[in-house]
């Protein structure tokens, strides 16, 4: 199997949770129906998949490993190719959360620069290691995520709360949130969609 065939395996299996919220008449599921009409078709395909050497990922393999909870589906899915997507962390060094770069990473699938180029929708997978902060941003896009691995306390405008693996998490335009991590990684798969998906996060 090509990283390509791995990747459309693993955009599948996210499908196929987010059909399953879609079932659902709330905010989240109607946000999961409005990403699966942007992901058909699926976009074409014009990058790459090739090893990263992004210092974050380090911390792929425990949050790789099976857990009570997590999604066996999308965990498999995620381990076949995750060394081989494009991650990422693209934001300034910060004063107050030295070295983020090498706790936080994006690897974008789907998006105006992913490797399947789409104007409308982002779909990407998001990895903070352990005992990581954050720290508050906002951006102009929807943002959907399913968490995949790991706990973590999710902040968003004045309302705390802990996520657990199965668990969708919806930030809606420009609302400011942050997330922090206890003694395990997070792995989560996140979407955008919005008139505009192309301007990144902000902190604040």
């Amino acid at each position: 199997m090509t990283p390509i065939d791995e990747v459309l395996k693993l955009v599948d299996v996210i499908k196929a949770r987010f059909a399953e919220r879609a079932a659902v008449n709330d905010a989240i599921g109607q946000e999961s129906a409005l990403v699966l009409s942007l992901l058909q078709p699926l976009p074409p395909f014009s990058g790459t998949f090739s090893p990263s050497r992004h210092p974050a990922i380090r911390h792929l393999d425990a949050a790789l490993r099976p857990g009570d909870s997590s999604d066996p589906s999308i965990l498999e899915a995620i381990h076949v190719i995750a060394f081989n997507l494009p991650w990422q962390y693209a934001y300034p060094e910060r004063a107050d959360s030295p070295r983020l770069q090498e706790k936080i990473a994006f690897a974008e699938i789907i998006g105006p620069d992913a490797p399947f180029r789409s104007d409308h929708v982002c779909l990407g997978v998001t990895l903070i290691g352990p005992d990581t902060f954050y720290p508050p941003h906002r951006h102009p896009a929807t943002e959907l995520y399913l968490v995949v691995a790991g706990e973590a306390t999710w902040t968003a405008g004045k309302a705390s709360h802990i996520e657990s693996p199965r668990s969708f998490v919806l930030h809606r335009s420009q609302i400011v949130h942050a997330m922090l991590t206890g003694a395990s990684s997070l792995l989560a798969i996140y979407t955008w969609t919005g008139e505009d998906i192309g301007t990144s996060s902000t902190y604040v």
